[in-house]
């Protein structure tokens, strides 16, 4: 299909949470797409409610009377639009028909239903769901962060045999002192409507003790994210597709993962563990235990972390791959002009903005 058959509506983002066909049809071009539970129709319009400002777009693409892609955009400075992109969603929010290029999609926006615009970014753009295209004079594709994941296959006793010499002899180590000190070791896994809301407590309360309080990003039952998450995972829940794993010091909740699961896919949210135990690694015990449950059932094929890539990871995984931004300008010269801008800036961060 020609993106150039593509007519687009450009509508209130609240559309989406009023008009229950664009919430069907944003959910069937989530299915053809990844089909990733963040990307969920409630997911994004929670995300919306709870951390868009108002100003959203909702721009939805038709062919004929069939809605092909969906983009939800905010502005992004003077005749500049990016996708809405908070920091608690992983990906750019935009579905689209797997068929469709997305820099054909991103090229139609620009020129079609946004009226002048001269550049348009759609971010943190995962190359599974839209591959990486070659650069054209018009487009910049920017990197943002490298990212893991694990395939699960065959057993546990064989992926963790894989894994370093240390890490394997570290938590040995810490949990024959556990056993030795008379601690019991429990992991928890949470899944019902009523477990979200106290969970989400629970991580707020152990987040809010350790460095992330300090930079002001923790989860709090009672700030915005803290809401998001847990109007996230209760919805989530009544599909079936809310996991909460916690790890037990004795009676003590120690370490915590949010994770939601959909057509055998584990997403891990968010993690946090209790930073005042300095001699062991509660979030290390917890994973290693996750992971042993998750070969054992059997029904987890693969297991996202889609945060930046750290240490940890590389510890569980050898797999990463490169989320990117994807900018087009309406004219060549404008992508030279917001290179040489880039250029003189002082661009410190390792994930650079694909604004203009």
């Amino acid at each position: 299909m020609s993106t150039s058959r593509i007519l687009w509506k450009n509508l209130p983002a609240s559309s989406l949470q009023q008009d229950g066909q664009l919430l069907l049809d944003w959910d069937r071009l989530n299915a053809a797409r990844g089909n990733l539970p963040f990307l969920a129709g409630d997911a994004i319009v929670s995300a919306l409610k709870i951390l868009g400002d108002g100003s959203e777009r909702l721009l939805v693409g038709y062919d004929g009377t069939t809605v092909v892609t969906m983009v939800l955009l905010s502005p992004q400075g003077k005749f500049q639009w990016r996708t809405f992109q908070p920091s608690q969603l992983p990906l750019g929010a935009w579905v689209a028909e797997a068929r469709l290029q997305l820099m054909d999609v991103t090229r139609s926006l620009l020129r079609g239903p946004l009226g002048f615009c001269l550049g348009l970014s759609i971010t943190q753009v995962d190359p599974h769901i839209a591959p990486r295209a070659e650069d054209n004079p018009d487009s910049q594709h920017t990197d943002y962060i490298d990212t893991g994941w694990i395939d699960i296959q065959g057993s546990f006793d064989d992926y963790w045999s894989a894994r370093g010499k240390n890490l394997r002899q570290n938590m040995r180590k810490q949990r024959v002192k556990l056993l030795a000190d008379n601690v019991k070791l429990t992991m928890q896994v949470l899944r019902d409507h009523a477990d979200m809301a106290p969970a989400i407590a629970r991580y707020g309360s152990m987040e809010s003790a350790g460095w992330k309080a300090q930079n002001g990003t923790a989860i709090h039952p009672d700030n915005a994210q803290g809401r998001y998450y847990r109007e996230l995972l209760e919805h989530a829940s009544l599909q079936g597709e809310a996991v909460v794993y916690q790890y037990l010091f004795d009676d003590r909740v120690v370490a915590m993962n949010l994770c939601l699961i959909r057509q055998g896919t584990l997403v891990v949210l968010k993690t946090t563990y209790d930073e005042s135990i300095q001699t062991y690694s509660p979030a290390f015990l917890l994973r290693e235990n996750e992971l042993q449950e998750i070969h054992q059932q059997g029904q987890i094929k693969r297991v996202e972390y889609f945060g930046r890539l750290m240490d940890w990871h590389t510890k569980l995984t050898d797999q990463k791959r490169t989320v990117y931004h994807l900018t087009v300008y309406r004219w060549p010269f404008i992508k030279k002009w917001a290179e040489v801008r880039r250029r003189k800036a002082d661009t410190t961060s390792p994930s650079p903005s694909p604004s203009a």
